[in-house]
């Protein structure tokens, strides 16, 4: 019993897997961080909607 315990305790890859040298990440998991990554660039360069440069009141 020990042993199919230790069996279904192993990791195993959900997908594809990407290796960089010692940086291993599954596909699903890169295309998250860079979707994440582009959604703060826009937020960052995208202005607030109703802010207008020339009207102060």
């Amino acid at each position: 019993m020990s042993s199919e315990f230790f069996a279904a305790a192993e990791p195993t890859p959900a997908g594809a897997v990407v290796q960089w040298g010692f940086i291993t990440v599954t596909v699903a998991n890169l295309v998250t961080i860079l979707v994440m990554i582009l959604v703060f660039v826009l937020a960052v360069l995208l202005p607030f909607p109703g802010s207008h440069d020339g009207d102060e009141q």
